[in-house]
């Protein structure tokens, strides 16, 4: 079995590339790239990551 090393951020609007084993946000068994999309952009902030426009 092959495990995963990158995937895409769970947040449906992000561009980004999170590696479940290293930096990603993990909530409720997804992978996010940052606090702002585990948290559905609460805030009304964008993750911050150069060329991704989430929010």
């Amino acid at each position: 079995m092959t495990a995963v090393s990158q995937m895409k951020c769970a947040c449906d609007s992000c561009l980004c590339i999170v590696s479940p084993n290293e930096q990603a946000v993990q909530k409720d068994g997804k992978y996010y790239c940052s606090d702002a999309c585990a948290s559905g952009h609460s805030s009304g902030e964008g993750c911050g990551h150069t060329g991704c426009d989430c929010n």
